[in-house]
């Protein structure tokens, strides 16, 4: 039923809400995403691998129904049998309910952390369904408004915590000031949207607002190792939560703003700050937003640290951190993104009591704050719940030091710390590493 401007009814989707909802499974014969949509055998072995479902051993919550639901509305619309006899094969129409249950699920269930397809026995990829269905909802307008906030800030200002430029220079004057007292060099620098450097620096905009001595960390490491680099104040947000959102044409629009301070500043190389996203929505995902290929090097922070030890551009006291750390692996960052071995490779040149969590690597549980879930305050509790299962990891550990390279993994953890009274430090890998750096005067 229908008013008189053809709209549906008060409860119901419009027209055009539907249209536009359904578009990203039309496909345009898009091999990948038939195959996928049509593959689940229903084995049900995904769902202990969602911390969702092994947090709350709820059904509705594996990565098996999520896959069902988006597949469910496609059978609906695009196969003979679901649109005449839909009942037969469990097809549903896109309304309201529909919607709603893709909202809660796909946004409130979901860390993309892709864990669930890694385990899946035949090879579905679930997290680029999950994807698939984000994109529905944010062609629909119904992206959480939290998140889409977050998004939003971005694409207004430049970063998405909408820090005013002065106040973020004013940050960066202050820790230069630390870096200065830290290394003993009146000649110590942050320097600010300086042309052709050697690597344009990025910032997660959680370090400016909250986490300012990660800032200070990095650019010890920098100053030890000599480095020509720079921090930009039109671009320096390495997050994408379009990417999350499920909206192509931000994320697009966000990753070319860095793009083009990349060629702004003529700089030589890219690094990427420790966020685990913000790493992949640039360095893996943004040639397929913008098509085209990079003609500069891009890489993390964690490679970049690396490298610098390999070289020996920097030194590590192995006297300086005497308790036992563990490490957490950021799933875009691991999992997503096989940068598994450095981050290893800088703990053992100088922690000696180094245990791995278990399971870890590639089958490392998500920490429960990726996905866009540490903007979306109404999921809050089932983010707490499922981040139980990495308390529990980080207890069996006996680690005091806990450190992981992503900056939202941090925010998470330190909640977690706090929730389940564990009583570790959370840290970055340029924050442990700054904290056992040999520093020697660049200006004797």
């Amino acid at each position: 039923m229908t008013n008189d401007e053809g709209r549906m009814t008060k409860d119901q989707l419009t027209r055009e809400q539907i249209w536009k909802g359904l578009e990203p499974l039309r496909g345009n014969g898009d091999s990948k995403l038939l195959t996928h949509l049509n593959s689940c055998v229903h084995c049900g072995l995904c769902a202990e691998s969602c911390l969702f479902y092994m947090a709350t051993r709820d059904p509705h919550l594996t990565p098996a129904r999520k896959v069902d639901l988006i597949s469910s509305i496609y059978k609906r619309y695009h196969t003979f049998t679901g649109k005449y006899l839909p009942a037969l094969v469990h097809a549903r129409d896109l309304d309201e309910a529909s919607a709603r249950e893709m909202v809660d699920l796909l946004f409130g269930a979901c860390t993309l952390c892709g864990r669930c397809t890694m385990h899946c026995s035949i090879g579905v990829d679930i997290s680029y369904l999950v994807a698939v269905g984000r994109n529905m909802l944010s062609n629909m307008g119904m992206v959480p408004a939290t998140l889409q906030s977050t998004v939003q800030a971005a694409v207004e200002t430049g970063n998405n915590m909408a820090i005013p430029t002065g106040e973020f220079v004013e940050t960066l004057k202050w820790m230069e000031e630390e870096v200065v007292d830290e290394v003993g060099d009146p000649a110590a620098r942050i320097p600010v949207d300086e042309p052709g450097k050697q690597i344009l620096y990025t910032l997660n905009p959680r370090e400016p607002k909250f986490f300012p001595l990660s800032i200070a960390a990095m650019a010890k490491i920098f100053y030890v190792a000599g480095e020509s680099w720079t921090l930009s104040t039109r671009m320096y947000d390495v997050t994408n939560y379009a990417y999350f959102s499920g909206n192509n044409g931000e994320a697009a629009l966000i990753a070319n703003r860095l793009w083009n301070e990349m060629n702004h500043l003529q700089a030589g190389s890219l690094v990427l700050a420790e966020c685990g996203h913000g790493t992949r929505a640039f360095r893996w995902e943004s040639p397929n937003y913008l098509e085209r290929g990079f003609p500069f090097p891009v890489m993390s922070s964690v490679e970049c640290i690396a490298a610098y030890i390999r070289e020996g551009k920097i030194q590590l006291d192995p006297e300086k951190i005497k308790t036992k750390v563990t490490m957490h692996d950021p799933c875009n960052l691991v999992r997503c993104g096989g940068i598994i071995r450095e981050q290893r490779y800088i703990l053992h040149q100088f922690i000696r009591d180094f245990v791995e969590m278990t399971p870890g690597g590639t089958d490392n549980h998500c920490c429960g704050g990726g996905g866009g879930m540490l903007s979306m305050s109404e999921y809050n509790e089932r983010r707490m719940k499922a981040g139980e299962i990495k308390a529990e990891q980080i207890r069996i550990s006996g680690a005091e030091i806990v450190v992981t390279p992503c900056h939202n993994c941090v925010d998470q953890l330190i909640q977690v710390n706090a929730t389940f009274k564990l009583g570790v430090q959370i840290k970055t890998m340029a924050e442990i590493v700054a904290d056992a750096l040999i520093i020697r005067n660049q200006n004797p």
